[in-house]
Order: structure tokens, then C-alpha cells, then sequence
């Protein structure tokens, strides 16, 4: 009976926008940035059909079908899709299909849900996407968070493990501090099921038993696996990135919801952060309850002193230290992928352009972030054959820009329309979707 209900509240989208995977459309005179290198392809044309990128090549000597739906790129830009990969649906009122629509305006493709709760059921999501009744992002799913208050033992690792490999999630999400022997028990059997496990820091152990997850979300987490004297000792810092990239791990930085909670306790930038553009797009009881006093990091936080220092100081000390580290973690070629946590105001679709921005401000470059949301991703997902990257053969996800991102990061907003599994929707139609959002929330 859930999965029923959740179906039907699903479909909203499916009767929106509609598919459209058999149409062949061209994009005509089109700057291409395929992502599998740092360049801009000029008077481009790409074929798409069925869903795929048939061909992309020169202008002049791609022949055009006369059944095919034109799109003019003259001066404009193409990129892969946008990869949103630290999502969180909180709200039940409007269905996920509210987000999705939040998402795909926002030319995010693909996305990595983080958990499930009690009411959902995130499996028939993805595969309603699968089986297209519902156009959505591609979806990819972790089950209920694992915490050490549900594994107390052998036999509650096994179990869990179990429900996971049963149910079909995609991934393992650790979200506090196992006992070291639950948190071995829990990266062996998940090994043997296959089912990769990732999520937060084992903060109680030393580093190396966190990098044998797939990936830490949050470069927040490395503020509290290092201690206070390890965060300003730049040759400490230096020797545990080269143990961090040994590793292999991908890290997930999430600075924009960081962001927020600083915000949050200082009155004049929480009244900023309160009329934001994309605070229209959150339901009107959630905006009440996020822009007011009972604002939890307001209401916990604001005016407190913690380990003898004034809340508000000591984390704007911690975002600080947490840029410089994503940098550094950025010059030694560490994977990293973008994700916002999407809850209070950090606003689904939205908040990924916002990252792309404290990224940039963190030194890293439009290409870099731009890799972060696409290639990276992709090979993180096992996906890379079919997307991340702008070549024949590859499913036909991808942005069309009005501007070139790599001269500036804050480009990738300047949406002209958005291709997902072949179906092109335009700037109307994506402006239709946010309209749709924003007549539910009144």
C-alpha cells in the first residue's frame, strides 16, 4: 500500500512535461565542452535520438535530418548534465515530483539520495524512473542510515545488511560512530553483498578506517577527525591529503549547507540568507519555521559559547578551514563530487549552483567544479561508459547554457534549456516547472 501511494504521488511529474525519447533533435552551431578534457569545441552540431548522442561533430559537415526538431546553439554552450550527489526529499506534502522539478529547472540529471525514512520508499522511485512512469533525474538510492543505536551486535549487522541487499539500494550510508568491530563487520559484509558503503567520518578512529568507504560526506567530517593543533599544522595537513588520495576515496564537500548554519546565528546575513531568490521555492510552513527564531541553529546555537569561544566565531572559523582544506584536497587530485544536503534554505536545484559557487570561492576552478558534477560522478556511479561526458553513443543528458561556465562558474545558472534521456524542455518549460513549485507553496 506505501509503495502504491508514493506511486501516485509520483506521477504529478509524468503528466507535466511528458517524454519524448523518440523524437531526433540537433543543436545547430553549438560550443560543446565534452568534460573528458579542458576545452571548448566551436560550431558544434549533436544528434540526439532515441535518447542518445548519435553524433557530434562540425557544423559543416554534419548532414541534418528533415524530421529532426532544431535547437540553435549559436552562441551558446553544452555541457553534461549536472549531478546532484548529497540529496536529501524532506518534505512529503507535494511527493518528491516537487523536487524533481526543483531539480531538473536547475539542470541536475542525476542524483544520489542519501537516505530512506519511514514514509518512503526510494527503490520504487528509481524505479519508476527505470521504467519510465516518472521523468526524473537518474536516481540512485541509499537505504535507512545506519547508527549505532540500531547495531548493537553481529546479528543486527547481518540483518540490516541483509534488508539492504533484499530491498536493492545502491548504497550504505553510515550517519554517526560504530564501535570499531560493528563498523569493520559492517564494510565486510556490505563487500560481500557488494553494496558499496559510504557517509560520515568515524570520528572515535584514526583516519585510515574512514577511507575504507566509497566516499565522506562533508568535508565538515575532517574538522572533528582532526583536533584543533592537527588543523593548523600544515605539514599534518599535507602527509593525511596524500593518505586521503591514496585511498582512493571521493570526497563529498557540501559547503553550502555549512554556510547556512553560519548564517544562521549572525541576524544581519540570516535576514540575507531569509530572502534569498530560491526561498520562494520551499513550502510556506517550512520558510516559517527556517526564518524564524525557532530556527534549530538560532535557537541552539546563536550567542552560546563553545570550548570557550562564541558559537558564530568558531564555526565562520571552521567554514574558513574547511575551504582552504577542500582546496588543498582539490591541488592533490583528490576526487570530489557536488552535493548540497538540500533541507532548511538550502533549496534543492538551487543549491547546487550555490556550491559550484563556495567551490569556486575555494579555489577551485570552473573546470574542476564543472568535473566534480559530471565525470566524477559518473565513474563513482559505474556509470561512465553511458554519461559524464559529452560523446557519441552516451545517453543524452546535458545543459544548454547561454554562457561559457568555464569563464565563470555562476554561468552554469544561465539555463537555456535542459536534455534528459533525449527529451529537450525549454526555457518555458523549465520556467513552467518552477511556476508549478512556487503556485504549491502559497
Amino acid at each position: 500500500m506505501r509503495t502504491t501511494i508514493i506511486k501516485c504521488l509520483l506521477c504529478i511529474l509524468c503528466y507535466t512535461i511528458g517524454y519524448g525519447q523518440n523524437d531526433t533533435f540537433i543543436i545547430q552551431n553549438v560550443n560543446v565542452i565534452p568534460m573528458h578534457q579542458e576545452a571548448v569545441w566551436e560550431n558544434q552540431t549533436v544528434v540526439i535520438a532515441n535518447g542518445k548522442i548519435l553524433k557530434v561533430g562540425p557544423s559543416t559537415d554534419t548532414l541534418v535530418r528533415e524530421s529532426a526538431k532544431i535547437i540553435d546553439g549559436t552562441g551558446k554552450y553544452l555541457i553534461p548534465g549536472l549531478s546532484e550527489m548529497h540529496y536529501h526529499w524532506r518534505n512529503k506534502e507535494g511527493g518528491i515530483a516537487r523536487d524533481f522539478k526543483l531539480l531538473l529547472a536547475n539542470g541536475v540529471t542525476t542524483v544520489r539520495n542519501m537516505a530512506e525514512y519511514d514514509w518512503q520508499d526510494h527503490v520504487a522511485i528509481r524505479d519508476s524512473i527505470n521504467n519510465g512512469q516518472l521523468m526524473g533525474p537518474n536516481y540512485y538510492t541509499a537505504g535507512p542510515y545506519l547508527q549505532s543505536g540500531d547495531l548493537k551486535s553481529s546479528a543486527d549487522v547481518q540483518k540490516t545488511i541483509e534488508h539492504h541487499h533484499q530491498k536493492g539500494y545502491d548504497f550504505i550510508k553510515i550517519a554517526d560512530n560504530l564501535p570499531k568491530d560493528i563498523y569493520l563487520e559492517v564494510l565486510e559484509t556490505a563487500q560481500a553483498y557488494n553494496i558499496p558503503v559510504m557517509g560520515h567520518a568515524q570520528r572515535e578512529l584514526d583516519l585510515e578506517f574512514s577511507l575504507r568507504m566509497k566516499s565522506i560526506e562533508h568535508v565538515e567530517e575532517f574538522v572533528y577527525v582532526f583536533d584543533d593543533e592537527q588543523r593548523t599544522d600544515d605539514l599534518f595537513l599535507t602527509n593525511a591529503v596524500e593518505q586521503i588520495k591514496n585511498s582512493g576515496i571521493v570526497i563529498a564537500p557540501t559547503l553550502v549547507v555549512f554556510d547556512m548554519i553560519v548564517k544562521s546565528l549572525d541576524d544581519k546575513s540570516f535576514s540575507k540568507l531569509s530572502k534569498k531568490s530560491s526561498a520562494i521555492y520551499m513550502l510556506s510552513r517550512d520558510y516559517d519555521y527556517w526564518a524564524s527564531d525557532e530556527n534549530p541553529y538560532r535557537k541552539n546555537l546563536k550567542g552560546k559559547v563553545i570550548n570557550g569561544k562564541d558559537a558564530l566565531l568558531l564555526l565562520q572559523g571552521y567554514f574558513d578551514w574547511m575551504k582552504k582544506f577542500t582546496k588543498m584536497l582539490a591541488e592533490a587530485d583528490v576526487p570530489m563530487m557536488t552535493g548540497s544536503d538540500t533541507f532548511g534554505f538550502v533549496v534543492p536545484g538551487f543549491s547546487l549552483h550555490e556550491e559550484f559557487q563556495f567551490l569556486q570561492e575555494a579555489g577551485l576552478s570552473p573546470y574542476e567544479i564543472l568535473h566534480a558534477s559530471t565525470v566524477v560522478p559518473a565513474r563513482y556511479l559505474g556509470s561512465i561508459a553511458m554519461e559524464g561526458t559529452i560523446s557519441e553513443g552516451k545517453n543524452a543528458n546535458m545543459v544548454l547554457l547561454n554562457k561559457n561556465p568555464l569563464k565563470d562558474i555562476k554561468n552554469t545558472k544561465a539555463i537555456e534549456g535542459v536534455l534528459l534521456k533525449g527529451e529537450w524542455l525549454d526555457r518555458n518549460q523549465l520556467n513552467e516547472l518552477l511556476k508549478e513549485v512556487k503556485s504549491f507553496n502559497q
